[in-house]
């Protein structure tokens, strides 16, 4: 087996599901009493997230490159970032690590052409909504992305930042959230939402969404075991 080295705590709820996951995840599908031989490097989302509002992408990729440059050191044999927003400066890191890197993006995008999907609503941090850098593997591939309003943004941004990276579920955010998904659905014709903050999903799933989800943590999770057992 292949030995993972995962960038964590942006933030921490998804750190801990991407544990759990992964480890009984391999665990399953090996159909053996093991678990795999794993790191987690873990980083302040906070610290990350300023570096995104400053448009510092330079100190961003400095920051990530010396947690990703430790779990090379722990013997990793490729990385992982446990978020999405810290994709934006995926292809820099890239070219600076000494082991291949696994994108969230790039799992997700493969999985809508799996599905034939061709119109995405796209939930994340302000960064992830409003950038190119999400957006540009699915143009490529065909699909047409849809982010929220300005506003919508604004709201789903704050209750990212302030609830679901502290672990806080609240019903009437749920609420909320649904309705700007029925809304793109009805007005703007999605067929799918992507969860693009690997803290939703602590909110939205397949059984409360008005839309199916495509589950960016699960799908990178599914993709980072396959890479293990590889």
């Amino acid at each position: 087996m292949k030995k993972l080295g995962l960038v964590g705590g942006l933030g921490p709820e998804s750190t801990i599901l991407y544990y759990h996951d992964l480890v009984y995840g391999v665990q399953k599908k090996t159909g053996k009493e093991l678990f795999p031989n794993l790191s987690i490097e873990s980083v302040n989302v906070f610290e990350a997230l300023d570096f995104c509002k400053k448009e510092d992408y330079d100190g961003l990729t400095v920051y990530l490159m010396d947690a990703i440059n430790n779990l090379i050191k722990s013997g990793a044999d490729f990385i992982a970032l446990s978020a999405n927003t810290p994709h934006i400066v995926f292809d820099r890191l890239q070219e600076l690590a000494t082991v291949p890197l696994v994108s969230i993006i790039e799992a997700t995008c493969e999985e809508a052409k799996k599905q034939n999907l061709k119109k995405l609503g796209l939930l994340g941090t302000i960064f992830t909504m409003t950038g190119d850098f999400y957006k540009k593997p699915f143009i490529n591939a065909g699909i047409e992305i849809i982010t929220p309003t300005a506003e919508e943004m604004d709201f789903v941004n704050y209750k990212i930042a302030n609830e679901l990276e502290c672990g806080i579920v609240k019903e009437e955010t749920l609420k909320d959230f649904q309705k700007i998904i029925t809304r793109m659905k009805n007005e703007q014709g999605i067929e799918a939402i992507i969860l693009g903050c690997t803290e939703i999903p602590l909110l939205l799933n397949d059984n409360v969404s008005p839309v199916p989800c495509l589950d960016t943590m699960k799908i990178h999770i599914d993709t980072l075991i396959d890479r293990i057992l590889s």
